[in-house]
């Protein structure tokens, strides 16, 4: 059985993020990332997305200069104040992307931490690009709820491939959050047409959130990106606009609020008369003839 959808209104803040801010240490660096998620939240967000590759921003903090010298000091000298900072009942925040070490696997991650008041998540990046030949592809989709809702953390590139999309068909995702990074619009641009593509096909609500500016890094030496949210096209959402993306910023902090009424997306799955392709059934498997 479906959980029950709450009827008030949820907030998510959206945010770009610079990992070339002014900070003297690792500490001074996780301040401004809690900052940022503070003022979120005393301003009435009850989730925060931060970019991917957030805390490569660290890099040029540490020695030796590496994404495996970032994981040590990210998780075993920040996570435990960040943990103690950003433990707020009622509140969540998927802190971007920050490199894992598997001891056990041998094997480096790329892995969104996620905080949902007090539990401890993670979603691990499931498809690498060419440039990530330091990290493994994880093997899990994790779906997770907060207030109501049901969502999932797909990252990047994972957002470009349709067969990501395909395995969520009927898992009644409300929310899918996508932290990136980019170098180029064309990026932002592939990013963002495939989050508004699964929207549609998924029948959820998607929302991006880009790295900007510059850093001493080679994984995010310049970074372009803006904040975007889709909403599917149907009736319960067309006294509202279906997406709305930001300009695109090569540097900075932006956010983008996004006010998400839950009672809608339950009334798109009533209306089993409309043309929705998240409620139709999944076709059987065909093949594919060339002539």
């Amino acid at each position: 059985m479906r959980r029950r959808v709450r009827d008030c209104m949820f907030t998510l803040d959206l945010c770009t993020f610079d990992p070339g801010i002014a900070a003297k240490s690792p500490f001074a660096f996780a301040a401004a990332v809690v900052e940022c998620v503070e003022a979120s939240w005393d301003e009435g967000a009850d989730l925060v997305v931060l970019p991917e590759f957030t805390w490569m921003g660290l890099e040029p903090l540490v020695e030796p200069q590496s994404p495996q010298r970032v994981a040590e000091v990210f998780w075993n000298e920040l996570f435990l104040t960040l943990r103690s900072l950003l433990n707020r009942p009622d509140k969540a925040v998927v802190l971007g992307t920050v490199p894992f070490w598997d001891a056990d696997r041998g094997v480096l991650y790329n892995r969104a931490p996620i905080f949902v008041g007090d539990q401890i998540l993670h979603q691990d990046k499931l498809h690498l690009t060419p440039w990530e030949s330091a990290f493994a592809s994880g093997d899990e989709l994790h779906l997770w709820e907060f207030a109501g809702l049901r969502f999932a953390v797909v990252i990047c590139l994972d957002i470009e491939i349709p067969e990501i999309s395909v395995r969520l068909r009927g898992a009644g995702v409300d929310v899918v959050l996508v932290p990136s990074a980019t170098e180029t619009i064309l990026g932002v641009e592939r990013v963002d047409r495939c989050a508004s593509a699964r929207a549609v096909e998924l029948g959820s609500i998607v929302g991006v959130s880009h790295l900007t500016g510059k850093a001493e890094c080679g994984l995010i030496e310049e970074n372009v990106g803006r904040t975007a949210v889709y909403f599917p096209s149907q009736s319960a959402f067309q006294d509202s606009p279906r997406w709305v993306e930001s300009e695109v910023y090569d540097g900075g902090i932006h956010k983008q609020r996004v006010v998400i009424a839950p009672r809608d997306l339950e009334i798109m799955r009533r209306m089993k008369q409309e043309t929705n392709p998240s409620l139709l059934e999944a076709m059987p498997a065909f093949e594919v003839v060339r002539r």
